[in-house]
């Protein structure tokens, strides 16, 4: 491996492949894959969502022009391909590729760790323990005086 003196300018000899920060694993993963959405994307096509309007609709409510950037990004990065299932208007339904599906260990490793380490946190599709504490968005504020 050769190393350049600027972090932009590394390139691995074996592929000829530039690296945006360093050859470093963890670093070059979390360019593709470190954002906030990309992993719920993979997730929600893990547990058998395919098209925009079910990748939309879930929990994490993403913003559609985030999704719509994301799925280019997954797509270009080979994590994920997308096939045309209808024509007017152009409709695809997205599918996870080897490279994507790989990622699954990656997210049993952050469920595993978020259940250990944030008290409450549940897989989806799970219910929250009766002992929980509620998100903290379901909690109502009570204004002074008011009860109920």
């Amino acid at each position: 491996m050769h190393y350049a003196r600027h972090s932009s300018d590394v390139v691995n000899m074996n592929t000829r492949e530039k690296f945006a920060r360093s050859a470093c694993a963890v670093a070059n993963t979390l360019d593709l894959v470190g954002d906030k959405w990309s992993l719920l994307v993979v997730r929600d096509l893990l547990y058998g969502k395919r098209t925009y309007g079910e990748l939309a609709a879930s929990p994490e409510h993403i913003p559609t022009n985030i999704l719509a950037e994301r799925l280019k990004r997954l797509e270009a990065a080979g994590i994920i391909s997308a096939a045309a299932y209808q024509e007017r208007p152009v409709r695809y339904a997205y599918t996870l590729t080897k490279k994507g599906r790989a990622l699954g260990d990656v997210l049993l490793a952050l469920v595993r760790w978020g259940r250990e380490n944030i008290p409450g946190t549940v897989v989806l599709g799970e219910t929250a323990a009766p002992d929980a504490a509620p998100p903290r968005a379901a909690v109502r504020r009570r204004r002074p005086g008011t009860t109920g």
